[in-house]
């Protein structure tokens, strides 16, 4: 989605007017539907004006398109500047333009790392270079128009603030300074120079409006890439705070001892690419010589990873590379260069079949490297037993005498990059009230249905496209086909719908098996996942009774075990223990709500609640 779309002489008036910093927020209100910081606002109004000072030379076509803030697809970045028009060959050519208000930034040991003054403080960045160039492998990737019409993407960065250029344009970043080069305070007439040699002539087959309107392409899933990620490729550009956490983490493995531990905690929501880091650390700390190894507690993501690398590398490579949270009870003390522990908030605090064995799996595991690091988002704990909490893991990495860093991701690769529907996610699951009432405007395909079998038909469909969309649904049913192969487990009679709980053929590789989308999974085969759709069954443990939630513990079955002892707990501890059940109810449906890039349908099995939310959306409050 472009904010701001207009021709080059369009563009002048409007900086000359001296509004075009309102004119874009006015855009932003309504297209994206949501406020912007003063901070941001003052940005366009410094920023813009230089870009115009550039585009106002005559030699520049006044019909050059010119966009600002252009949200890249399926993500929540956006691009600064773009200009679009024909080259020297008449060939379409854009050039994207990453602003930067900074004056000053040293330089760092890190890759692509800059450190500078942003948001009131000093602390680590993409270089500029890095962020354009990375911005427009996006594009690229997720942009039909783009991939196919062989549109030529020319990035560069533009600090018309800085002039120390010892420090942006230092040979340490001359790999990315190749891929996007970078225009300083007085490097006006270069940047001219550098558009002019990729826009001639005016955007004359309507570049702008063809990416805008392209057919976005399938998203890459990081499951289906792990074979080219182990051999080396990067199948997948790490942007801004992925970079950062991604470097950090490399650092700190190279600084750890054995006296002296490093862990590193990195919090980061849905779809902010904790797994996708997670690898490309795994793969890179491997190919430079160190013992490391994927830990999760959750058997689905390890089994996917496996599936897919069956026949690239060997079954005894697969079990050191691939670990479960349990499997350090004996290990002696660093073992491993570094364990990277994925969905760090399932954790649980004793290990084995039967939950007898150990102390506790996070002092294992900090104990059994000399670097770890731990993904988390506490709101994914969806287990009584699930004791990976922030507080908990600075408890023991404190007792090991460990140094303890923490970083955050915010960068959102799914349910299409939109933090809103996240936001309102929470607000309307009532985990947490956020400004988030609705989402309108939102690119994201989220719609209530009337009937399960119109759940499944829908998800039937989308799986037509690639194989990429699954149906989940709370426990509150039995498991009668576990033991009988002719029974079925969710049924409902009066809407012709009868299906079967995963796990029988398929076991935790559900999420990818060809046939798959004929069962229904559960949180414990998808949590860490992702699909393109997902359709969720809603069961009576969620209800909503005169606006407000209720959980209901005892409408799931009594073979789930994420609530076993929860009557005990309760008794013992009636406030603490009914909050604890109340979240792990309301976190497995934000989970499984949050598993679809592309769209989440749903369908409420409590006639009220199905209404309450049917009637969020009666003023078509949702694109579709």
């Amino acid at each position: 989605m472009i904010v701001y779309n207009a021709l080059k002489s369009q563009f002048v008036d409007d900086v000359f007017s001296n509004d075009i910093e309102n004119i874009v927020l006015e855009n932003v209100k309504r297209k994206l539907n949501r406020n912007v910081g003063i901070a941001e606002i003052k940005s366009w109004a410094n920023s813009l004006v230089f870009m115009e000072r550039i585009m106002r030379d005559p030699v520049f076509p006044d019909d050059c398109g010119i966009a600002i803030e252009y949200q890249i697809p399926q993500t929540g970045k956006r691009i600064d500047f773009i200009i679009s028009g024909q080259d020297h060959d008449n060939k379409d050519s854009v050039i994207l333009v990453e602003l930067k208000q900074w004056s000053d930034a040293s330089i760092t040991n890190k890759d692509a790392i800059v450190e500078t003054y942003v948001g009131g403080r000093i602390g680590e960045h993409p270089h500029p270079s890095y962020q354009a160039w990375s911005y427009a492998t996006l594009l690229q990737g997720f942009n039909e128009v783009v991939y196919t019409e062989n549109i030529n993407l020319h990035p560069c960065a533009y600090l018309h603030n800085f002039t120390d250029a010892s420090v942006i344009k230092n040979g340490f970043y001359s790999h990315y300074l190749e891929k996007a080069p970078v225009f300083l305070k007085h490097d006006a007439l270069q940047l001219k120079e550098f558009i002019k040699q990729h826009v001639k002539y005016g955007d004359r087959t309507n570049i702008l409006f063809r990416i805008e309107n392209g057919k976005i392409r399938p998203s890459k899933l990081l499951a289906d890439n792990i074979g080219k990620m182990i051999k080396g490729n990067r199948e997948f550009v790490m942007i801004d705070d992925q970079k950062i956490v991604y470097e950090n983490a490399l650092a700190l493995a190279k600084k750890a001892t054995d006296n002296k531990k490093q862990v590193l905690i990195v919090q980061g929501g849905p779809g902010t690419g904790k797994s996708v880091v997670a690898i490309n650390l795994l793969v890179e700390l491997a190919k430079i010589g160190f013992m490391p190894s994927y830990v999760s507690k959750n058997a689905a993501p390890r089994a996917v990873y496996e599936a897919r690398l069956t026949g690239t590398i060997r079954a005894t490579e697969m079990r050191n590379l691939f670990k479960g949270s349990g499997a350090f009870v004996e290990t002696p003390r660093n073992t491993f260069d570094a364990l990277i522990v994925d969905e760090a908030h399932r954790l649980n605090k004793f290990s084995g079949l039967f939950g007898n064995l150990g102390e506790n799996q996070i002092k294992e595991i900090i104990d059994a490297a000399r670097f770890t690091v731990f993904f988390i988002d506490e709101d994914q704990r969806v287990t009584l037993k699930d004791i990976g909490r922030k507080k908990e893991i600075y408890i023991w990495a404190s007792r090991a005498g460990a140094e303890i860093t923490e970083l955050e991701l915010n960068s959102q690769f799914r349910c299409n990059g939109s933090d809103g529907y996240l936001a309102w996610l929470d607000n309307t699951l009532q985990i947490r009230e956020t400004a988030n009432n609705s989402i309108a405007e939102i690119d994201y395909d989220f719609k209530v249905v009337d009937t399960p079998s119109e759940l499944r038909d829908l998800i039937f469909e989308k799986n037509k496209i690639n194989n990429r969309a699954r149906l989940v649904a709370g426990y509150c049913w039995k498991w009668p086909s576990k033991k009988d192969p002719l029974a079925y487990d969710i049924e409902f009679p009066e809407f012709d719908f009868k299906m079967k709980w995963n796990l029988t053929e398929d076991g935790s590789a559900w999420i990818i098996s060809p046939t798959s989308v004929n069962e229904i999974g559960c949180i414990h085969t998808c949590q860490g996942l992702e699909v393109d759709y997902i359709g969720v069954i809603v069961g009576e443990d969620f209800v909503i009774r005169n606006g407000q939630v209720i959980t209901d513990a005892s409408k799931r079955a009594s073979s789930d075990s994420s609530i076993k002892g929860y009557k005990r707990l309760v008794a013992e501890k009636p406030v603490e223990g009914k909050e604890m059940v109340d979240l792990v109810i309301k976190n497995t449906y934000r989970t499984l709500m949050t598993r679809g890039m592309k769209g989440c349908y749903v369908y409420f099995v409590d006639e009220e609640t199905q209404a309450y939310f049917k009637n969020l959306f009666l003023w078509k409050l949702v694109k579709f």
